[in-house]
């Protein structure tokens, strides 16, 4: 079959623009500065550290300036969508000088890079996952009997030994290197295998896919829901994006980012370094 030479010029044109015109991000894992223990992952009182002393500042001051180098004009942050206002309100606070940083990520890095960089907006575009029938089911406490099952087989955690749990540094090593330490490829690459291990295998009835389908809901589909959300930024042909966001997240994320046609991932230690 012959094609239009103009035909083809331009279905090359498209697909060069198509393939260029991505929207660079950065994917910045991070701990939980204000140690919430709300996952799944607890940090014992004498494994935390008080990120606002004065050694601590500092070094999230340098985090920060190496960050500015990536010049993000778009900041994300791990809160609701529904925090949107308040989270604006708690911005503007502070860039007027009403208020002072706590302790989270969000406020420690976000705020203060979008401060300094001259951002007037953080995007909030997280999200619960959602179970299917069989799972919300249990969840919802129409089956205690099921759901007394599921909780002391998460409990028992028969596949513990083959979890990939590195040991945290920020207290040896201070923050900077914890965070070089999680976004390297291969610790994102491995903490993803701990969502096909343990609950991912309960089976509710022999030959079932229980465990498949509580984690699509509680991991899988919540990722791609937060995927989505960033998806609805309107964005400009040369802006830049930041995603400030629990580390583990990046196991699905960082996936999405690097196989979207839309969006090109940078390295992030590249620049922590």
């Amino acid at each position: 079959m012959k094609i239009h030479p103009l035909l083809f010029t331009l279905l090359f044109t498209f697909q060069f623009n198509a393939q260029t015109n991505k929207t660079e991000v950065l994917t910045l894992g991070t701990f939980h500065f204000n140690f919430p223990n709300n996952d799944v992952v607890q940090t014992e009182k004498s494994g935390q550290i008080d990120v606002l002393e004065p050694g601590y500042q500092e070094e999230i001051e340098l985090i920060v300036q190496k960050l500015e180098k990536f010049q993000p004009t778009i900041i994300i942050i791990e809160h609701k969508t529904s925090k949107q206002k308040f989270i604006d309100s708690l911005f503007n606070s502070y860039l007027n000088g009403e208020y002072d940083l706590k302790r989270e990520e969000s406020q420690q890095i976000g705020f203060r890079l979008a401060k300094k960089i001259g951002i007037k907006k953080l995007y909030c575009v997280d999200e619960w996952g959602e179970f299917n029938q069989q799972v919300d089911k249990v969840f919802s406490g129409k089956d205690p009997v099921e759901q007394k099952k599921f909780n002391n087989y998460f409990k028992e955690n028969t596949d513990s030994h083959l979890k990939y749990s590195p040991k945290n540094v920020f207290q040896k090593e201070g923050i900077l290197a914890e965070l070089s330490k999680i976004n390297d490829p291969e610790n994102i690459r491995k903490s993803l295998g701990n969502y096909l291990i343990g609950p991912f295998k309960y089976e509710s009835n022999e030959g079932d896919f229980f465990g498949v389908n509580f984690e699509t809901g509680r991991w899988f589909n919540r990722n791609l829901k937060i995927f989505r959300n960033i998806q609805r930024i309107d964005i400009n042909p040369n802006d830049k994006i930041l995603v400030i966001y629990g580390s583990g997240h990046m196991n699905i994320l960082n996936i999405l980012f690097d196989s979207s046609p839309e969006y090109e991932l940078v390295n992030t230690n590249s620049f922590l370094q």
